[in-house]
């Protein structure tokens, strides 16, 4: 079975088996709603998980979510997982539309432009502000910062691994 990261435990929060959580999905209050199944992973192994857990309450504070696990009441139960990684399976993956992706689809891909040039790999996705930014690695360059905006990305082709820009003015300095 597959499973994909949707946060990190970052910290404990009370005495009651509350811990911090810091996100990395864009659902964030559909993974960690009451009730929902988590998988548990160690940092030293994230093949097999560790636990299942339930969420058993869940709430945003800032940029964290505060989440209690059933079974898990105090402190001492959850100390020992801090930086530990919580991800869902692939059967819990949502159905996304057209033109949407799951970051772990576009790292890695090809990145070229229109003239069928390569210009780098997709390293990592930021998300600063209205649209998300593509990191593209390049060699022998800076890496270059495309906008995830329909004038920029032209076409994304997940077969064949790879994805077509067209460089606007000021993109590539």
């Amino acid at each position: 079975m597959q499973y994909y990261k949707v946060g990190t435990i970052v910290n404990t929060h009370g005495i009651q088996g509350e811990v911090k959580v810091l996100p990395i999905t864009d659902f964030p209050e559909e993974r960690f709603k009451a009730g929902k199944q988590l998988f548990l992973f160690s940092p030293k192994d994230d093949v097999v998980p560790v636990q299942t857990l339930k969420i058993k309450k869940s709430r945003q504070q800032k940029q964290v979510y505060l989440l209690q696990f059933d079974g898990f009441d105090s402190i001492n139960d959850v100390e020992k997982y801090k930086r530990f990684d919580l991800k869902v399976s692939e059967d819990d993956r949502k159905k996304l539309g057209s033109d949407e992706f799951y970051y772990d689809d576009i790292i890695g891909l090809k990145v070229y432009d229109e003239n069928d040039h390569l210009l780098g790999t997709v390293s990592e996705i930021l998300s600063p502000g209205a649209n998300d930014v593509w990191v593209v690695k390049r060699v022998d360059k800076d890496d270059l910062l495309l906008p995830y905006i329909h004038q920029v990305i032209k076409k994304v082709d997940l077969d064949n691994q790879r994805v077509t820009v067209e460089l606007l003015e000021g993109l590539d300095s």
